[in-house]
C-alpha cells in the first residue's frame, strides 16, 4: 500500500515514491556528548531552611501541646479531688445536690444537736378511770400489743373490734397497721365508711441508728398531719390538750383536741381526737391516735382512759 510522503524540515517534499524501512534511526561517524557543567561544591542548606527541620519544628509544637494538655488535666483533677469532688465535672460548676432519703419527720424535726430527750419531761398520767356503765368497757386482762411500736394499751369489748388492716395516714406515711375501731357511717360517700379508732405505729424520727430526737417537733408534727390530712377540710380546731407529759414512764407529747367541719353525706360534724408521740427508746416514735366522731359522744372517755393505760414494752 502507499505510503504518505513526510514533509522535511525545509519545507520540501521527499520524491515521489520514496519510503524508508522501520526501525530505530543512526546516524555516522563519532557521537557528539552533550556538555556536562563542571562540578561545583556541596549546595549547604541554611540554617532551619530543610524540609526535615519544618517536620522537626511541628512535631516539638505537638509534643509540647501535648504535654499542656496533660498538666492541664492532672492540675483539675487533684483540684476536685482535693476539694471532695470528684463526682463533679468541671464544666458545671457546682455539683448536684445528694437526694435527701431521711424520713419524712427526720428531715422535718432535725435532732437537737448534743442533747438528749428529757428523762423527765412532764408529769405523768393520772390512774385510768372507767365511767360506770360506759359502752366498751376494757376486757380484764386483755390488752392490744404492738411489738413493732413499742407499746401496749387496753383492748375494749364491743362495739370495738380490732383492726386488720394497714393505713399509711397523711403527708408522714404513718404506717397504721394495730388497733381498734368499728364503723359509725357506713358509705357516706357512697364508697367510704367513717370509723372511730384507736391505732398505733411506730413512725422513724431520726436518720440512722440514733436515739434522740424533738419531741415537741416530732409530736406537733404528727398531729398537724392529722388534723390537715386525715379530716375534711376546712376544718376549725379547739385545743384542748398540746403538752410534755410522760406514758408509760416514757417522755410523750400528747396534743388533744375537737375538730369541727363540715363533709357531704356525712352526718358527724366534729371529732375527739388524741395524739400521743412516745420516745421508747428506738430511732422510731410510737405514736397512739385516737378519734371519737361527734355522733359517738359516749366514747369519748376512751381517750384519756388509754391514753393513762399505755405500757412501754
Amino acid at each position: 500500500m502507499p505510503v504518505n510522503p513526510i514533509p522535511s524540515s525545509s519545507g520540501s517534499q521527499a520524491p515521489p515514491g520514496a519510503n524508508w524501512a522501520a526501525g530505530p534511526v543512526t546516524r555516522l561517524g563519532t557521537p557528539t556528548l552533550p556538555s556536562v557543567p563542571p562540578a561545583g561544591p556541596p549546595t549547604v542548606p541554611p540554617p532551619g531552611g530543610s524540609a526535615g527541620g519544618g517536620d522537626r519544628r511541628r512535631l516539638w509544637w505537638f509534643g509540647g501541646a501535648a504535654g499542656a494538655v496533660l498538666v492541664v488535666g492532672l492540675v483539675v483533677v487533684l483540684a476536685l479531688t482535693l476539694t471532695g469532688r470528684q463526682g463533679a465535672s468541671p464544666f458545671t460548676g457546682r455539683p448536684e445536690a445528694a437526694e435527701d432519703v431521711r424520713p419524712p419527720l427526720a428531715r422535718r424535726c432535725p435532732p437537737l444537736a448534743g442533747t438528749a430527750t428529757p428523762a423527765q419531761p412532764g408529769e405523768p398520767q393520772g390512774e385510768p378511770r372507767v365511767p360506770p356503765g360506759a359502752p366498751g368497757q376494757p376486757l380484764a386482762g386483755k390488752r392490744t400489743v404492738d411489738e413493732e411500736a413499742g407499746i401496749s394499751y387496753p383492748t375494749y369489748g364491743a362495739p370495738w373490734q380490732p383492726w386488720r388492716t394497714v393505713w399509711n395516714a397523711g403527708s408522714l406515711q404513718v404506717p397504721y397497721k394495730v388497733g381498734q375501731h368499728f364503723v359509725t357511717e357506713e358509705a357516706y360517700d357512697g364508697f367510704n365508711d367513717y370509723h372511730a379508732s384507736i391505732l398505733s405505729a411506730a413512725v422513724p424520727a431520726v436518720e440512722n441508728d440514733a436515739l434522740t430526737f424533738d419531741l415537741e417537733c416530732v409530736g406537733r408534727q404528727v398531729a398537724h398531719d392529722a388534723r390537715t390530712e386525715y379530716y375534711p377540710q376546712p376544718n376549725r380546731l379547739e385545743s384542748i390538750r398540746d403538752e410534755r407529759t410522760t406514758i408509760g414512764g416514757r417522755p410523750a407529747w400528747v396534743t388533744v383536741f375537737r375538730l369541727h367541719f363540715s363533709a357531704n353525706g356525712l352526718r358527724a360534724t366534729d371529732e375527739l381526737a388524741a395524739v400521743a408521740c412516745i420516745d421508747v427508746g428506738r430511732p422510731t416514735a410510737a405514736v397512739l391516735y385516737i378519734s371519737i366522731p361527734g355522733t359517738h359522744r359516749q366514747f369519748d372517755w376512751v381517750v384519756d382512759h388509754a391514753l393513762a393505760s399505755v405500757e412501754v414494752l
